[in-house]
């Protein structure tokens, strides 16, 4: 009896046609779940992004109308209210 037969041939064939598509089926599964992985990552960036916008959106809107907020300004920009200008001291020689 050969090895080399019509029904080994049929088996080593199948059998190796059966792990080519296994192979192919993991690439498949590889490239979906980065698929996935850059689409969960490019969202979260993306909301990111929007919630930063918002936040600056909403500190400008509040900021309308109050130049300094919380803080006495007088009406002449070079007149300073509530703080008295002095000269620094003087540094001893030595």
């Amino acid at each position: 009896m050969t090895v080399f037969n019509k029904r080994n041939a049929l088996v080593g064939f199948i059998t190796l046609k059966a792990a080519q598509r296994a192979l192919e089926r993991r690439k498949q599964r590889r490239r979906r779940s980065a698929k996935i992985a850059a689409v969960v990552t490019l969202g979260v960036v993306s909301v990111g992004i929007v919630a930063a916008i918002a936040a600056v959106l909403h500190r400008r809107s509040g900021e309308e109308g109050h130049s300094l907020q919380g803080y006495a300004v007088g009406d002449d920009d070079s007149e300073i209210v509530g703080e008295y200008v002095t000269a620094p001291e003087p540094l001893p020689a030595t």
